[in-house]
């Protein structure tokens, strides 16, 4: 169970601070079924979670582990999705996306980023569905190494460069070239 100030990956809400945990004190309402209060960092609001809900929920990253993730980018191969449909390529990105691990998030972008330079170097633009896919794999990815490493999360990819030994702080470069 976790426990108040802990900070865990809940869903499809991303990195949420646990404020409390108990039954749930809403008026009218009477049950001794435990609850998360969880506030979401990047986000408005507030969630409350079965202790024993069927969710996804697992605690972030500790720094050791986001510094080897981000050590391991190099080696994840983008996935090789050329010959499906859309409707194939989008089930595969919500799968990654819903596995909530960080390795299928990062081969997600660097699937999409891909595609998008083979798109225009044919002269097409990149795909709506893919892009999508794309900037919620970043905001889910880069909202647990921001907590997980102690930084904003404007502050993940110069991070991630630096530690790549790639662009320099302020220099404009995308995640997924790595």
């Amino acid at each position: 169970m976790f426990q108040p100030g802990d900070l865990v990956v809940y869903g499809s809400d991303g990195v949420c601070r646990v404020e409390s945990v108990g039954p749930l004190a809403l008026s009218g309402l009477k049950s001794e079924k435990l609850y998360y209060t969880l506030t979401p960092l990047y986000q408005q609001g507030k969630v409350f979670a079965p202790v024993e809900g069927k969710v996804f929920i697992r605690p972030i990253l500790t720094r050791e582990e986001a510094e080897e993730l981000i050590r391991s980018f190099p080696e994840i191969r983008e996935d090789d999705l050329r010959d499906r449909s859309t409707r194939l390529r989008g089930e595969r990105y919500q799968q990654l996306v819903r596995s909530h691990h960080c390795e299928d998030l990062v081969q997600l972008i660097k699937t999409v980023y891909l595609k998008r330079q083979e798109a225009e170097a044919a002269g097409r633009r990149g795909g709506q569905v893919e892009e999508r896919y794309r900037k919620r794999a970043e905001e889910l990815l880069y909202g647990e190494l921001a907590a997980s490493l102690g930084i904003g999360i404007d502050e993940v990819e110069p991070y991630i460069f630096r530690t790549l030994g790639g662009a320099e702080e302020g220099e404009a470069q995308d995640v997924e070239a790595r």
